[in-house]
């Protein structure tokens, strides 16, 4: 058996997310085991809520399927550099590993702005793994607001 892509699933729901007019972002959590426990896409906009980011349902969905708000020992896969919000709940989770596929410039706080998990206040950080099929997460962010830019325009 093949062993699945988690950055291609997290792609999957990112594509979930553009396709509910949200920003295309996807994440997906794996167990030590190499289970997906969960997976989330971006749903601010349909859930009226500014915390509804991949990331942070995915977190909650895990730690609901698994029975504790620990997370240790599993994996988290984005496709965008996760903001401070989300590296703080990753952090409060203790994901043993966090992938992330386009870099964030603007509101990433990873390995831009913030870089929380450097911070002496960080109480755990990840091992962080950016650039996991950088081009296609952020060709989809790119099309996505040429998109929206153009259909504004209209």
């Amino acid at each position: 058996m093949e062993t699945p892509n988690f950055m291609d699933i997290a792609l999957e729901e990112a594509k979930i997310a553009a396709d509910n007019a949200e920003v295309p972002v996807g994440a997906v959590i794996v167990s030590h085991d190499g289970e997906i426990i969960a997976r989330a896409n971006n749903a601010m906009r349909q859930s009226n809520d500014p915390t509804a980011h991949a990331e942070i349902i995915a977190l909650r969905e895990a730690a609901k399927m698994i029975g504790n708000e620990r997370l240790t020992g599993c994996d988290l896969y984005v496709t965008l550099e996760p903001c401070t919000m989300c590296a703080g709940a990753i952090s409060h989770a203790r994901i043993r590993r966090l992938y992330y596929g386009a870099p964030d410039s603007k509101m990433g706080a990873i390995d831009h702005g913030v870089r929380f998990f450097e911070q002496k206040t960080c109480h755990h950080a990840p091992e962080v793994i950016g650039g996991m099929k950088e081009q296609a997460c952020a060709n989809l962010l790119r099309d996505f607001f040429t998109m929206r830019r153009n259909s504004s325009k209209n």
